[in-house]
């Protein structure tokens, strides 16, 4: 029993050294509003989810020129979706949340850096 324990150990240590790298990934980004309309909604979920879950401005709405902070639950691949004043939605997808620290929207589209 004590001989599969130490067996084990290497594999649980490396595990968990994955897992730490995955809480070690900075979730946090600024989404900037450069386009030439107010976003009344704004989403942002795993890639992996089929659909979009909650507006992440609640009550709120982010105009023309303002920026907002938010952090990602969890790192891996992110879609974003704004949804303007005019009814408009401009998507993103499959971003590494892991590798961006501003996701931009303009009268053109949306793009992470």
């Amino acid at each position: 029993m004590i001989r599969r324990l130490f067996l084990a150990l290497p594999l649980l240590a490396a595990i968990g050294a994955g897992s730490a790298h995955a809480q070690q990934c900075d979730t946090r980004f600024n989404f900037h509003n450069r386009s030439s309309t107010t976003v009344v909604e704004f989403y942002f979920d795993r890639s992996s989810r089929p659909d979009f879950t909650r507006d992440e401005l609640g009550a709120g709405t982010l105009p023309a020129g303002q920026t907002k902070s938010f952090a990602a639950s969890y790192s891996g691949l992110y879609d974003f979706r704004a949804v303007l004043q005019n009814g408009r939605r401009v998507d993103l997808f499959r971003v590494d949340i892991c590798r961006v620290t501003d996701v931009t929207l303009t009268d053109a589209g949306m793009t992470a850096q």
